[in-house]
């Protein structure tokens, strides 16, 4: 993408967003104020979040799920036949049509994939069954903190049936290890919680934490590798734990933060199919109850999430929680998977009307146009550009300079304050591990 060209709503001006991160994401052009619990997406932050995306299609595409899609306006029968007609409809948005029937907004779809596999599942045969969904959810929540706590939400949510309880179990495990190979991939910290049953129901339950400076619950987690071990404040043992502790999974050391919930599974056993009276044959010719697993990810609270997790003092050092608004740059991870930044690399040319401008459109083209962001503007100042790609989080600039004037190499400066010299066809193979590519899988 040429600068020249692209929608980059970015901004030296700070709002007043309730928080840093929000702040930042909106300084950053990613996101856009619709009023109190709203958000418009705008094309930088669209980049971000269809890497998510892929990156959680080919995590479902692995364990076998098919994609469906399901209405979010829904009537209320089958809610009330579950009984979260009058659990949830202080946060549901309700309404009633033109013929005074009532209606809702769904603000997650366990009645919605029950209906719609009713008289399609009808066997063992076709179990068990992963489907699941990519889309907005809504609910009248008190809006706080930007995308983590908001009225309209993107969410990834998905729905298992089981014809026995040890079948649930195994996609249940599958599930939760392919949530957290996303979370590994992104390069987004979470631990993993166990919570006691609440609106959704079920016999188990996780919810997957990521620790921030400022967030939506207390939370105690360990800081070994590979240990996911959490709790949050609504955890019964939590005030037995404090920073410094032993982890009582692995023996790591205990830290105390604040955090996010990005993520939540369930074993729902057989609630939603016994009130909405789904069955399938067994092998001996008899009706059975199946029994059902819910997933769902926060796609769009993963974004502020990460952004909350990773951004770093303009000015050197320090994070969301210790920066003064306004001086935040994002700092999007990269993975052995890739980056979900916006851009995996920008070019910056010292001067684009002359010799630097030839040799960065040269580069350009070599490394591709769809995932390179070539600052072309000759009204921006060499000190905006490198200003504007540290704000957008981008992991690599190549700078065409007074070095390549020198040496006939260009620079490249990574995130995390390295640089390196390399000839400008090479650039291509070096910036390649920046990519994110969502169809590979591990």
């Amino acid at each position: 993408m040429r600068r020249s060209e692209a929608l980059l709503a970015t901004s030296h001006e700070a709002p007043d967003a309730g928080s840093a991160a929000t702040a930042l994401l909106q300084r950053a052009g990613l996101i856009r104020d619709f009023g109190s619990g709203l958000y418009g997406v705008l094309p930088t932050g669209e980049r971000v979040l269809g890497k998510v995306r892929a990156r959680i299609e080919a995590a479902m595409d692995a364990v076998g799920a098919q994609r469906v899609s399901l209405p979010a306006l829904q009537y209320s029968d089958d809610w009330e036949r579950s009984g979260r007609w009058a659990n949830f409809e202080d946060e549901m948005f309700t309404l009633a049509n033109r013929d005074g029937q009532a209606m809702c907004l769904a603000p997650s779809h366990e009645e919605g994939a029950v209906r719609l596999l009713d008289g399609l599942v009808r066997s063992h045969d076709d179990l068990p069954l992963v489907v699941y969904q990519l889309g907005e959810k809504y609910r009248d929540d008190h809006a706080r903190n930007g995308l983590v706590r908001c009225k309209a939400f993107e969410m990834k949510d998905a729905y298992s049936v089981h014809l026995d309880d040890d079948s649930l179990v195994a996609t249940y495990r599958e599930m939760r290890a392919a949530y957290l190979r996303v979370f590994d991939d992104i390069g987004l910290d979470v631990a993993v919680v166990p919570v006691d049953d609440d609106v959704m129901g079920g016999a188990v339950s996780e919810e997957f934490v990521a620790p921030v400076d400022a967030g939506s619950d207390r939370l105690v987690h360990c800081t070994a590798a590979n240990c996911r071990f959490g709790r949050t404040d609504e955890s019964a043992c939590f005030d037995a734990l404090a920073t410094g502790d032993d982890c009582p999974d692995c023996g790591g050391r205990l830290v105390a933060s604040e955090g996010i919930e990005v993520g939540h599974v369930f074993q729902l056993g057989r609630r939603y199919t016994e009130a909405l009276d789904l069955t399938v044959d067994d092998a001996s010719g008899g009706e059975r109850r199946p029994a059902m697993g819910s997933y769902g990810l926060g796609v769009t609270r993963i974004l502020q999430t990460l952004v909350q997790q990773r951004a770093v003092d303009a000015l050197g050092g320090g994070s969301t929680g210790d920066s003064e608004r306004g001086r935040l740059d994002c700092r999007w991870p990269v993975t052995d998977w890739g980056s979900v930044a916006p851009y995996r690399a920008a070019i910056l040319p010292l001067d684009y009307a002359g010799r630097h401008g030839t040799v960065a459109d040269e580069i350009y083209d070599a490394c591709g146009r769809a995932d390179v962001l070539l600052y072309d503007d000759p009204e921006q100042s060499i000190g905006e550009r490198f200003a504007e790609s540290a704000l957008l989080g981008v992991p690599a600039k190549i700078v065409v300079g007074n070095h390549y004037d020198e040496t006939g190499a260009v620079e490249l400066e990574r995130a995390d304050g390295t640089t390196e010299s390399i000839a400008p066809a090479a650039v291509p193979g070096t910036v390649v591990s920046f990519a994110a590519d969502g169809g590979r899988d591990r």
